[in-house]
């Protein structure tokens, strides 16, 4: 293992210069055509087979091992956001108003990384590994389209693992946690329609910005008072949209948001009250309200035997890190969707260095991450996927 290691630090300067690259060059979801070409490419010069446009964007290739043996998959995502970067990095996106802003650039260099270790070890695993690079992992479905495209198939996986760098936490830090680890993630949309009028005159109104503060506030109870107090939820009013005069009470209100939770009755119970919540505060203060809950993703549970393996081989290769088992986020990953399908394992690689002012948090125009974990975290996949093909 500590070959491994060693040897995604020699590969440094590889990962760093792709690294870069892909964030200079950022592309939006389901658009990651140039990212992807590379990948691909990158992936071909190794001389293996490789599938392109699997799910729009996305890239799969195998790693025979030396015999046959179980089918490892490694997911590495692709996608940028809509982020005009602020970051004051050398580096900084190319492409404006896109932002590599959740380290998806560091994801994809980390994964070609990974195939060029696993590669050069291939006569030391049975098995198969298969490479899953994915589009469109920010809020677009990308993981559901390239499940629907065959990607869990020919092979068929038998365990599933990712990782994500985590600037909520410093460099030496890992995450590696057994059970519900991500959260289920739904948006909602609410559509409040009442009488409008004159400012001067709000008796003559019914009046939807009154009905959706109220709306607002008692949703906060859903969480004080209905979930119990050892479980786990999140409700988010993110948007609100109305009027757009001093002197006009408009007819129509819209508010967004995302709700969050564990697991599936207290989800269950967090939409149930939700919607009551809206249409009765709607129907006291005469007006109506349209209600759509949309679901995104399921919550992202870690396989408890798959964990305890990757937690072994981060124990042996990082033994100067500070290994967590318990940490979990509210943050959501559709990795949920293949994981629901597949026993795996999604790792936490802490990224942040508060000296070099590389802190900034996921999605934040600043973000960037120290570059330093990147032998790490590829090292960290590469010894885990050996350790599961060979165990």
């Amino acid at each position: 293992m500590t070959d491994i290691l060693n040897e995604a630090q020699a590969l440094f300067d590889y990962t760093r210069r792709f690294r870069r690259d892909f964030h200079m060059y950022p592309e939006l979801g389901l658009k990651e055509v140039r990212s992807a070409g590379i990948i691909a490419s990158e992936l071909s010069s190794l001389g293996l087979k490789v599938r392109s446009g699997v799910g729009q964007t996305g890239v799969v290739a195998l790693i025979e091992g030396q015999a046959p043996g179980p089918v490892v998959l490694l997911r590495f995502d692709m996608d940028a956001l809509p982020v005009l970067e602020q970051s004051g990095a050398e580096y900084a996106s190319k492409n404006a108003g896109l932002m590599h802003a959740c380290g998806h650039d560091a994801h994809m260099a980390i994964g070609l990384t990974v195939a060029r270790l696993l590669f050069k070890h291939r006569s030391e695993f049975k098995g198969t590994v298969k490479l899953m690079f994915q589009p469109g992992e920010e809020g677009m479905g990308g993981a559901e389209l390239m499940i629907a495209d065959g990607v869990l198939q020919d092979p068929v996986p038998d365990i599933a693992l990712a990782m994500h760098v985590w600037n909520d936490n410093p460099v030496g830090w890992v995450g590696i946690v057994p059970g519900p680890v991500m959260a289920a993630a739904d948006t909602f949309s609410v559509r409040i329609t009442g009488e409008g009028g004159h400012g001067a005159s709000p008796n003559l109104t019914h009046d939807p910005i009154l009905a959706a503060s109220q709306m607002v506030s008692a949703l906060q109870g859903i969480v004080a008072r209905n979930v119990p107090p050892l479980k786990t939820a999140v409700v988010t009013v993110a948007a609100i949209h109305a009027g757009d005069a001093f002197n006009v009470i408009p007819a129509e209100v819209l508010l967004k948001g995302t709700l969050r939770s564990f697991e599936p009755e207290v989800r269950e119970l967090v939409i149930r009250r939700f919607k009551e919540i809206i249409e009765n505060v709607a129907h006291a203060m005469q007006c109506e309200a349209e209600v759509e809950v949309k679901s995104i993703t399921p919550a992202l549970i870690n396989d408890p035997e798959v964990t305890a393996k990757v937690q072994q081989v981060a124990a042996k290769l990082l033994p100067n890190d500070e290994l967590d088992f318990r940490t979990t986020t509210m943050g959501s990953e559709d990795m949920a969707f293949v994981m629901q399908k597949i026993p795996g394992c999604y790792v936490f690689i802490g990224s942040a260095n508060a000296e070099k002012h590389l802190d900034a948090p996921h999605h934040s125009s600043k973000f960037d991450i120290d570059e330093s974990i990147l032998p790490k975290a590829a090292g960290l996949m590469a010894a885990s996927a050996m350790e599961l093909l060979n165990s």
